[in-house]
């Protein structure tokens, strides 16, 4: 019998920086659904990727001094790692950059606009970069974006809109008709009352701004709106084919079954993303889960608080499988969670160490020390184990039905929870008792292997959650894995295993104040390390505010520049200062080449007293800075500034 398909995927991450710890939870949650789906059956094709068109991109790589196409490169190789790191069993890590994708959003471009849904006009609003939205007035939360709360600026330019108030009322009535597609409700809610019920706007879909995006292949000068680019990958990455023959792939799994989502995004996965599926004639996916977020103790973490966790600086002190047990389970359904290395600390020692570690460990002892590690069904029973019995047994049916629910948290408390029973069965069986008396060996055999066999069957349903632990208890405990088919039996550990003789600690606790210390040391290296260079230079006399009056400093462009001939350091430039052209020789040979020199804007002294250097004129002196290894910078204004502007 064919498996059912299941398709689910992750919002793309946007390449403009390392992913911190917040933005992880979201494929470290996507995994644990993906790999619960696949152990109840389902044939899962999981995919997740990066987001790498727009202007804040265009913007961060010129910062650097490198292309786009180079800035993109390394943040994804960044997210790629982590994301591996986290041991997320995805199937496809599409990137936006792929060709294949910019090819397929052209094509979808174009058909949308050949249907009459995409129109030429202008667009004038406020903007804000970061998100890259245009805002009305009236959308603006404190005359700030609404979306992040950042400063906003005002835009005009010319823009390819997309008809939105066409499919409005479609998408209202199929919001109404199917109450699973907007999970949590309250998102829906937002959702209906503060976009869809008012009205909606016709959507920018291109900018002329920047060009670091796909080009409209028909309008070149306009690059296509970074949402547009950045949703569809849900499906080109799976082969469709606007106005051809999809691939079996997109055949087989599209609608998707579930796109997981930060809530920040949930506005352009619930209307845009619908919309533009039907303008594509394309069935909707069928739910869309906007998660909450993952909060420092003082708040969002944000680069300029200081407050970012990074996922590798945490499996540094915790491990893998510690840092996906936390971020899941302290992740309500709804509300934001909270992460800080006190919790932490807290979790890993109380539930790790103590309620799962320590009972793993506690087993395999008691089992080595009366039996030599071999695990006996003796069959003398008691009632009790009648109750542990139940509890393990009921365990998957509950787990089931929170995965179901999306309820993450739930299902990994519902997982403790037996192995809390566990921790209990010992305390009222007490088998260090049993074991004193030679009559109730077989007893002490039976309640032994009943431990045995209730952690195999924990850590079966632990492997979504933290499937290094699961494997290496079972690996351990010497049992197998199991089906979902096999999870209704109690007593599937074969009798007269061996447990291993060498049982691994899975989880040392922590002293919280060695830790805070050794997070407190590296944050200092980490500051020394990324600290730059001063330079300190020996004072000059002081000079007066008449002195300096006299020096004029303005903006030179360099028309052309040669090399001065038997000069190693010199260059003699053609400046134009205002409606002037100077010329101005400089020792700045070994720092630029004369090619490098022309076009540049440079800051001049240009007052300074005219003199020959090597038989040429020299009248003024760019400026330049030198660091400790003596290479030099030319200073150059941060904005464009027209050639004779005043410095000063």
């Amino acid at each position: 019998m064919d498996k059912k398909k299941y398709y689910m995927t992750t919002a793309i991450a946007y390449t403009s920086g390392k992913p911190h710890i917040g933005n992880t939870y979201e494929i470290v949650l996507a995994d644990s659904i993906a790999r619960y789906k696949r152990f109840q059956g389902y044939d899962v094709f999981f995919q997740t990727g990066t987001d790498e068109h727009g202007q804040k991109i265009e913007l961060k790589a010129a910062e650097k001094g490198v292309s786009p196409q180079e800035f993109v490169d390394d943040v994804a190789g960044q997210i790629h790692e982590i994301w591996d790191l986290m041991d997320t069993s995805y199937d496809k890590f599409i990137r936006t950059t792929d060709k294949d994708h910019e090819a397929m959003v052209q094509k979808m471009f174009k058909y949308m606009y050949d249907k009459g849904d995409i129109y030429k006009g202008y667009y004038e609003g406020m903007y804000c970069t970061p998100c890259e939205s245009f805002f009305t007035e009236s959308q603006l939360v404190d005359g700030k974006c609404p979306d992040c709360g950042r400063e906003v600026q005002p835009a005009k330019e010319e823009a390819y809109f997309f008809k939105m108030s066409k499919y409005a009322d479609r998408l209202i009535e199929h919001i109404n008709s199917h109450p699973e597609f907007i999970q949590p409700v309250s998102r829906k809610n937002e959702m209906m009352n503060n976009f869809l019920l008012p009205g909606l706007q016709d959507l920018c879909v291109s900018r002329t701004s920047f060009k670091w995006g796909i080009p409209v292949d028909f309008d070149p000068k306009h690059v296509v709106y970074v949402w547009l680019d950045a949703l569809t990958n849900y499906i080109t990455g799976i082969g469709y084919e606007c106005g051809g023959e999809s691939s079996d792939l997109f055949k087989k799994n599209w609608p998707a079954d579930l796109h997981l989502i930060g809530k920040d995004i949930i506005r352009f996965h619930t209307i845009y993303w619908p919309i533009f599926l039907m303008s594509l004639d394309l069935p909707l996916p069928k739910q869309i889960f906007g998660h909450p977020w993952l909060l420092q103790g003082d708040g969002k973490m944000s680069k300029s608080k200081g407050n970012v966790l990074y996922a590798d600086e945490l499996v540094d002190f915790f491990g893998v499988d510690a840092v996906r047990y936390f971020v899941l389970h302290e992740m309500p359904f709804e509300n934001d969670g909270v992460i800080t290395w006190e919790l932490m600390v807290e979790r890993l020692n109380s539930e790790l160490a103590n309620t799962l570690g320590n009972l793993v460990n506690r087993t395999i002892s008691m089992s080595n020390k009366y039996f030599g590690g071999i695990v006996t069904n003796a069959g003398v029973t008691e009632n009790v184990d009648e109750d542990l019995k139940k509890t393990v047994l009921d365990t998957l049916p509950k787990v089931s039905d929170k995965m179901d629910q999306l309820r993450v948290a739930d299902a990994i408390t519902e997982i403790f929870n037996l192995f809390k029973r566990c921790n209990k069965y010992i305390d009222e069986t007490m088998p260090w008792a049993l074991a004193k008396d030679e009559a109730k060996k077989d007893r002490l055999a039976t309640v032994l292997y009943n431990l045995v066999e209730s952690i195999s069957y924990g850590a079966v349903l632990l492997e979504a959650f933290m499937p290094s632990t699961s494997k290496k208890i079972l690996e351990q405990l010497n049992t197998r894995s199991r089906s979902m088919d096999e999870m209704d039996t109690f007593g599937l550990c074969e009798s007269g295993t061996r447990v291993t003789d060498h049982p691994e600690i899975l989880f040392a606790r922590l002293d919280i104040g060695e830790v805070l210390e050794e997070v407190e040391e590296r944050k200092a290296a980490a500051a020394q390390e990324n600290q730059e260079p001063v330079i300190d230079v020996e004072a000059k006399e002081n000079i007066s505010y008449d002195d300096f009056s006299r020096m004029q400093f303005q903006v030179g462009e360099i028309l052309s520049c040669e090399a001065v001939p038997k000069a190693d350091r010199l260059l003699c430039s053609q400046v134009k200062i205002g409606s002037q052209v100077r010329q101005i020789v400089s020792g700045i040979r070994s720092a630029y080449t004369p090619e490098e020199m022309v076009g540049k804007k440079v800051m001049v002294l240009v007052n300074l007293e005219p003199r020959k250097i090597r038989g040429l004129v020299s009248e003024g002196m760019l400026l330049c800075a030198e660091d400790e290894k003596g290479e030099l910078s030319l200073m150059i204004p941060e904005k464009p500034m027209p050639a004779g502007a005043e410095i000063g």
